[in-house]
């Protein structure tokens, strides 16, 4: 008893209110489309008309081979209620790195719905270069494959490998960072609940979407993020 009850308090402690959810992973297990015992959904799965997501051990990437057709980002939406101000971060994978007419992206989702042929919310991708072709996007998906509009844009300082990006959505403010340092930010009003998540996009890359992904994942809803990755829903102490 004195064991649970000392786990709770340390719970309560990373996010500074009992009111908080979280998720942390490291993605432990290979899974085709990712589900971690139900935590997550998927774009084919449950959205029918995009892609999923899928990991290998330590490691989550799109299951979109093709990059076609154009708009099909692969998504996972972390299930459960969350609260409208959310932060999520990713550490990245990105090797064989390539621009010009190759784009590829790490995407975090913020207040996100996902449904069949419905796919909403905040998109905030990274392309996944460094070399002056980089840029950081913060896109409202409003539903229906290839229905987005585009809420601010910037360049920021490009993606290496083993970069961690971070998306923080409070209020109708939508701000990006790489490695701590802030990009990119913008305002919208459309979307007032949802769920955070993660997308990648491939295209004009045959093969290429195992070039990139994240290797960490973490979310919450309430402003602090857990201090390391778990695979344990973490829960409000009581």
């Amino acid at each position: 008893m004195k064991r649970l009850l000392l786990t709770l308090a340390l719970v309560s402690a990373v996010f500074g209110s009992v009111q908080a959810v979280g998720v942390a992973t490291t993605f432990p297990q290979a899974e085709n489309p990712i589900s971690e015992g139900g935590r997550w959904i998927n774009g084919k799965a449950v959205g029918l008309d995009w892609k999923d997501v899928r990991t290998s051990q330590g490691f989550a990437y799109g299951a979109d081979a093709s990059g076609a057709p154009n708009y099909n980002d692969p998504t996972a939406l972390l299930t459960g209620n969350w609260g409208p101000d959310q932060t999520a971060e990713g550490k990245v994978r990105t090797v064989n790195q390539r621009g010009g007419s190759v784009y590829q992206e790490v995407e975090i989702r913020l207040r996100s719905t996902l449904s069949a042929h419905w796919n909403s919310g905040y998109e905030i991708n990274f392309r996944c270069t460094h070399d002056g072709s980089q840029y950081v996007e913060i896109v409202r998906w409003n539903g229906r494959l290839g229905d987005f509009a585009y809420v601010n844009r910037g360049s920021g300082p490009g993606l290496y490998d083993g970069d961690t990006v971070k998306a923080t959505i409070v209020g109708n403010v939508i701000t990006a960072y790489i490695n701590g340092q802030e990009v990119v930010r913008g305002t919208d009003n459309t979307f007032t609940s949802g769920s955070p998540g993660m997308g990648f996009y491939n295209n004009g890359a045959p093969n290429g979407n195992v070039d990139f992904g994240f290797v960490t994942f973490t979310a919450t809803d309430g402003g602090a993020l857990p201090s390391a990755p778990t695979n344990l829903r973490i829960v409000p102490s009581l």
